[in-house]
């Protein structure tokens, strides 16, 4: 039976490490190649970490997410010093989970042995395809083989809490292919993965390279065939699917990631961060110089800040909440709103339910798979009215 969640007492940190070796053609995440200006954002996250000790408001911190960019490009004693602050000023005695994302070419043997020596705990591995005809089409700086060879070099080094990324919907990728790669992935033990439909975001290279017809459009009709296949498939391969791209094997999901989704509140280091304390968000500046100079230089950090209405947190709710398994609860909306919003998600929520986009199982609006394809249509529709 599915039960909602009530994340009581706990936070998370993310921080974000905005260096590469090279760029994606798709991604449009805050990042730089250069690696001139690691040692001096090193210090500026040491700094913001200082400056921001209350934001939390002491509430225990029981995950830490190391994102980018790419973070394993930071060595074993550059990650301790980190987490040697993180862990003399904030309260972390009951720390769950420690993410840090890596690409594949990244962990070596002696790498990973190295930061055993750290907290980090699980790693979130960039492999996107286990195919390099998809990998050299996205510039990724891996191939198959290295892609394998990391997974099993993290588990032989003792780190079985693992999670991969994979995309789908790219051009030349069959659905045969699309198959091997959710089966290799199996096959190879992973006990948690993200799967992302191929997107094309303005100002990338992607974006460039198909508008100057270089490369092959990303056709969304392919996309939603391989996610209908994949949510197929992840069952027979032992993986539930507990949110719209998160599939784990059971009970081994991604504390910090359901945080998010469940609304638990969670501080942001680093540029472009965001941070959420559950009545604001806050999200920092989108430069590395801007960022490092402010904190060093003037210790003063570029930000800028929203104050959620109670609508807008209640659409956030909504939002956040249809995208995972346990779906979205009418008793909280009931209970933490005003009454007169009910009316209007109520009415939608029928018509999805007759469309059967939607069930209604134990008080909680729950997507079916062909409703998990139009998520955002129906999210938006069960929104409420700030001016109602």
């Amino acid at each position: 039976m599915l039960q909602d969640i009530h994340p009581a007492n706990t936070s998370g940190i993310y921080i974000h490490i905005p260096f590469c070796r090279q760029a994606c053609t798709y991604c449009n995440f805050h990042f730089s190649t250069s690696l001139k200006m690691k040692d001096d954002l090193l210090n500026a996250l040491l700094r913001e970490l200082d400056m921001h000790r209350d934001f939390l408001q002491g509430i225990p911190v029981t995950t830490i997410y190391i994102g980018g960019g790419t973070p394993s490009l930071l060595s074993a004693d550059e990650i301790n010093r980190l987490f040697d602050f993180i862990f003399k000023h904030y309260p972390v005695n009951d720390l769950r989970e420690c993410t840090l994302e890596a690409n594949p070419d990244d962990l070596s043997l002696s790498y990973l042995k190295a930061l055993k020596a750290t907290p980090i705990d699980r790693f979130s591995i960039g492999v996107q395809s286990f195919r390099d005809s998809d990998l050299q089409y996205m510039h990724r700086a891996h191939n198959a083989q290295q892609a394998e060879y990391a997974i099993k070099a993290a588990q032989d080094t003792g780190f079985s809490n693992l999670s991969i990324d994979l995309i789908y919907g790219t051009p030349g990728l069959g659905d045969a292919d699309w198959k091997h790669n959710l089966q290799k992935m199996a096959a190879l033990d992973v006990p948690h993965f993200s799967a992302y439909a191929l997107t094309v975001e303005e100002g990338t290279a992607l974006a460039h390279a198909i508008r100057n017809k270089k490369s092959a459009p990303v056709l969304p009709e392919q996309s939603a065939d391989q996610f209908q296949m994949l949510m197929e498939m992840a069952p027979d391969l032992g993986y539930e699917h507990y949110e719209i791209s998160n599939f784990a094997r059971p009970g081994r999901y991604a504390i910090h990631n359901t945080n998010y989704w469940t609304g638990v509140p969670y501080l942001g280091i680093g540029p472009s961060a965001h941070s959420f304390d559950g009545k604001s968000r806050r999200w920092n500046v989108a430069n590395n110089a801007l960022y490092t100079g402010g904190l060093m230089n003037e210790r003063k950090l570029s930000y800028e800040e929203e104050q959620l209405t109670p609508v807008q947190q209640l659409n956030e709710y909504i939002m956040t909440s249809l995208r995972t398994q346990w779906g979205c609860s009418l008793y909280k909306i009931r209970n933490g709103w005003d009454s007169h919003y009910m009316k209007n998600i109520v009415y939608q929520a029928d018509l999805f339910r007759e469309k059967k986009w939607m069930v209604l199982t134990n008080d909680h609006l729950i997507l079916t798979n062909t409703g998990k394809l139009y998520a955002d249509r129906i999210a938006a529709e069960l929104f409420a009215d700030e001016h109602f």
